[in-house]
């Protein structure tokens, strides 16, 4: 198991200190890798018993267990050339190079089993349930004209309407999750509702001590860049674009004969020139 899907499995039991220690080991690896104890308890302003208590909240025995798992999962991850590139920060990097890195991080996060993994509760659903913080509204907007075409009861839910469409939700529902940092209120609430009903949390976010992780019974991270002021919606959208495929590849005939009919509905009521 990677050190980020460790962090994520008790990102809800961390005390603050805690947080503050993750948050500086998911964005400095090689620091937790070589650096001492002394190194990342002065980075994070804490003490050296803290750092040690982080490392068997993790799972592990003391520090040099968790040292040692740290390396191991860096040295993989280097050992791909993107992963090289992305190693040094550069933190002038274009919009293009930005861009590039983030497309990167969601073909690796949605890459073999996790895909196959998220897709299987939206496959078997009775409805499917979108839930969407604004930054991220484009992916929502993508991911629900599409996946209403290859699979019927798709509803995106509106802050607006909450009260009516969460009352909706119910055991054999999935919903489908997404919000960044800085992370809205209203969505955690939402998906906390609706886990609480019983419906199944696909969560697409940045970081495993988001929010919606610990709710999440398929989640994964991806990258979300700033282009100028504002966050890009580029990955999300290509996520969503992703996960519709795998979702029409495994509903097959199901898929194929919906999105038949639905031609030949546009083709009976003239809808394209």
């Amino acid at each position: 198991m990677s050190t980020l899907d460790l962090i994520a499995a008790v990102s809800s039991e961390l005390t603050p200190t805690q947080r503050r220690i993750a948050e500086a080991a998911l964005a400095e690896p090689t620091l937790l890798a070589f650096g001492t104890v002394s190194d990342l308890a002065d980075r994070v302003a804490t003490s050296r018993p803290s750092i040690v208590r982080f490392a068997t909240k993790l799972g592990f025995e003391g520090y040099t267990e968790l040292q040692q798992h740290v390396r191991s999962d860096l040295s993989r991850r280097l050992s791909r050339p993107s992963e090289r590139i992305r190693s040094d920060d550069k933190r002038a990097a274009s919009a293009r190079t930005a861009i590039g890195d983030a497309i990167t991080s969601v073909f690796e996060a949605l890459d073999g089993d996790r895909i196959a993994e998220m897709a299987k509760p939206i496959v078997r659903a009775n409805k499917v349930w979108i839930l969407s913080g604004e930054t991220s509204q484009a992916g929502a907007n993508a991911l629900h004209n599409k996946l209403s075409i290859v699979r019927p009861d798709v509803f995106t839910l509106e802050e607006h309407s909450f009260g009516i469409d969460l009352g909706d939700a119910a055991p054999g529902d999935t919903a489908v999750v997404f919000d960044f940092f800085r992370y809205r209120t209203q969505v955690t609430r939402a998906a906390r509702i609706l886990a609480e009903a019983g419906v199944t949390i696909v969560a697409i976010t940045d970081s495993p001590l988001s929010p919606l992780v610990e709710l999440a019974a398929n989640w994964c991270q991806i990258k979300v860049p700033a282009i100028g002021p504002f966050d890009s919606s580029v990955p999300i959208v290509m996520a969503c674009e992703l996960l519709v495929a795998r979702v029409a590849e495994d509903l097959k005939e199901d898929a194929t004969n919906r999105i038949d009919r639905i031609e030949e509905l546009w083709e009976e009521t003239e809808v394209f020139v």
